[in-house]
């Protein structure tokens, strides 16, 4: 791993555990274990870090979309698979992914008035939503943005309930009613 790496996955680590206040050039080395000046040597200022660990939270979060996944990128065929893929996806945003999920809320609060925060973690989540927005289309919705929305909005909740509330609630139930919902229209 490059020490730009590790410079990005201490940042993280920092944000995701002791908050916005704790990310600095000084303690990112530390928490690498590189030399002193090494994150300042790769991101000059303190926006340019934000900047570097957004971009690192959305390429790795986009990355993790294929998980679990048989044929990493391609739509799921049936409900059960979308299901499937959107749980799995909460579950490992707030278990095993659960400090840089954090930390990925820390900066989109941040970049409520920081547009160069706020950006990048749009254009990821877009990137998200027009996924969704295409596995409900090709699943039958006959409002594949009005479900995408809804989907998107209840994910999100349930990744906040989950980092803030209850890090135990089931996700499944929540996700399979939404998702059958908009794509079964039967009487």
């Amino acid at each position: 791993m490059s020490t730009r790496e590790m410079v990005l996955e201490a940042a993280v680590e920092l944000l995701g555990t002791q908050g916005l206040r704790a990310l600095t050039h000084a303690r990112a080395d530390e928490a690498a274990g590189v030399p002193r000046g090494s994150a300042s040597n790769y991101f000059r200022t303190r926006a340019a870090l934000l900047a570097g660990v957004v971009e690192w939270i959305v390429r790795e979060e986009i990355a993790g979309l294929d998980a679990g996944q048989e044929a990493p990128g391609a739509l799921p065929s049936t409900v059960e698979g979308l299901v499937e893929l959107l749980a799995g996806t909460v579950e490992r945003l707030t278990g095993p992914f659960r400090v840089r999920t954090t930390a990925r809320y820390i900066l989109f609060l941040e970049g409520t008035h920081d547009d160069d925060v706020r950006r990048p973690l749009l254009a990821g989540r877009a990137g998200f939503r027009a996924f969704a927005e295409a596995a409900l289309a090709a699943l039958g919705a006959a409002d594949p943005a009005l479900a995408a929305t809804a989907v998107m909005a209840l994910g999100e909740g349930l990744i906040m309930h989950r980092l803030a509330v209850d890090p135990d609630a089931d996700v499944r139930g929540a996700i399979d009613a939404a998702v059958r919902g908009f794509v079964d229209r039967r009487p």
